[in-house]
């Protein structure tokens, strides 16, 4: 009977320490941390649905744009720092879509079809360039993207709009830094099949969204071209010897992502309430990417699992601490405290960035 009993907690032990090592001491550590952020916001006076709802909202804001991510991981591109170039072509996007008049749930979806034309365009150049740089693509990718968002810092002044609702009154031309999105778009997803329980608001259209492209993706991964990817990212000596076109799987991971990434910002707009421009795109990536590393993704591996995980650890994280600390110390130090929290997760995850777990 003793022998029994120390066999079966010799067995939960054992389980307990194999499920550490596959979902990561890290990770187990910072939801440990997340956990204990949510058991202590009633405490200290926080309502306790409300910041859940606030985490909900802010992982459904930005997961496309951490999904984005995973086709350039998988074909050996690496963790695709070149964001806005794709958040540019969706800002493109809902700009023009509000300049030709469209307004309410339909002009998120023009925003949809001008921006994914742009964003394949963008993409391609993008990933040509990056093809003629094999091995240098992160480094590359980050003065693509500064050196993007900086050009349209000009553009967005120069571009003949002439929306009332987007350029300098005084002036008449030039866009504003932030455009409402009332009328337009704003919570156009968030509202559909939204389920309210007292101060809990659940963004179902959103996570709905989401979990479509998510599936999309997963999908795409298991097909033939999605396979010929992940052994590209692999191993692209022995992709090439199969008869890959290497140098075609690249850049048709770039494209994706480009892509997901104009789609992801504009889902992030639809529930922000308002499109923001000129440098705010600047350091988008760096979220993105830190939460694909913190969900357990390296640098040439990543799965939808890793960007489920490591959106709602890292939005969790930045939404959470400085509410709880705030009500503490009962002083307003949300944005100082936010900023800390947040360049210190990005931090974290980029000394990760060799870590892979499945």
């Amino acid at each position: 009977m003793n022998d029994q009993l120390e066999m079966n907690q010799y067995s939960i032990r054992d389980r307990i320490i194999g499920f550490a090592k596959n979902f990561g001491l890290p990770r187990l550590i910072i939801a440990g941390f997340l956990l204990l952020l949510f058991i202590a916001a009633p405490l200290v006076g926080a309502d306790f649905l409300t910041q859940l709802t606030n985490t909900i909202n802010r992982f459904s804001w930005n997961a496309i744009l951490v999904l984005a991510m995973v086709p350039m991981v998988h074909s050996g591109c690496g963790l695709n720092f070149g964001l806005p170039l794709g958040i540019i072509s969706g800002l493109l996007g809902a700009t023009m879509s509000i300049e030709l008049g469209f307004t309410g749930g339909f002009s998120f979806v023009i925003a949809i079809l001008i921006a994914t034309p742009i964003a394949l365009v963008l993409g391609v150049g993008y990933g040509w360039l990056l093809n003629k740089i094999k091995g240098g693509e992160m480094m590359i990718a980050t003065y693509v993207g500064f050196s993007a968002v900086a050009f349209m810092c000009m553009m967005w002044l120069l571009l003949p709009y002439h929306s009332a609702n987007m350029v300098w009154g005084l002036a008449g031309k030039g866009l504003r830094t932030t455009i409402s999105l009332e009328g337009y778009f704003d919570k156009v997803l968030a509202n559909f099949l939204q389920i309210n329980i007292g101060t809990l608001s659940i963004p179902v259209g959103t996570l709905l969204f989401f979990a479509l492209l998510a599936f999309a993706m997963w999908a795409f991964l298991h097909t033939k071209t999605g396979t010929a990817m992940t052994a590209v990212g692999s191993n692209p000596t022995f992709a090439k010897a199969a008869g890959i076109n290497v140098n075609k799987i690249r850049l048709l991971s770039v494209v994706m992502s480009t892509w997901l990434a104009a789609i992801g910002i504009l889902v992030y707009e639809q529930g922000f309430g308002f499109i923001q421009l000129y440098m705010a795109p600047f350091y988008m990536a760096l979220p993105a990417v830190s939460a694909i590393l913190i969900g357990g993704a390296s640098v040439n591996k990543a799965s939808i699992v890793n960007v489920i995980i490591g959106t709602f650890l890292f939005q969790g994280i930045v939404t959470m601490t400085p509410t709880v600390m705030n009500s503490m110390i009962h002083m307003d130090m949300s944005e100082v405290i936010r900023i800390i929290v947040s360049n210190g997760m990005i931090l974290y995850a980029l000394t990760r960035k060799t870590e892979a777990t499945r």
